[in-house]
């Protein structure tokens, strides 16, 4: 019983919410902090950082981006040689890393040419 106890303290702990504020104390969060976090080196966190951090003040660069970038996911693939499928591609968002940033990107660019320069942007939806 006292480890089932223990275990849903640390879950309701892990997930910032506690049923009872009065147990969770700042030595039960600094245990549960050296317990589940491990120390993670992530190469493309400068690279993330500078796409977030891009700022659109240019109309040429706003369209260029929503040409650049698709609206959707592209779908997966079968490249067939002689009739049989030689290759699987699977949809591209879930290879690429910086998924999420880059549609960041391009969400951006949309409403600068949205609300700054006031064009009508129906056309890269």
């Amino acid at each position: 019983m006292k480890v089932f106890e223990n275990t849903t303290k640390k879950f309701f702990l892990a997930s910032w919410v506690s049923l009872n504020p009065t147990e969770a104390t700042s030595a039960d969060a600094a245990q549960l902090d050296r317990s589940t976090c491990k120390l993670r080196f992530d190469l493309l966190q400068p690279l993330r950082y500078w796409l977030d951090n891009i700022q659109i003040r240019d109309r040429r660069l706003a369209h260029r981006l929503c040409q650049l970038i698709p609206a959707q996911c592209p779908f997966e693939r079968d490249v067939k040689l002689f009739g049989r499928i030689f290759l699987h591609v699977p949809p591209m968002c879930k290879l690429n890393p910086l998924y999420e940033e880059v549609v960041s990107l391009r969400f951006r660019a949309l409403c600068y040419l949205a609300e700054e320069c006031g064009e009508d942007i129906s056309h890269y939806c």
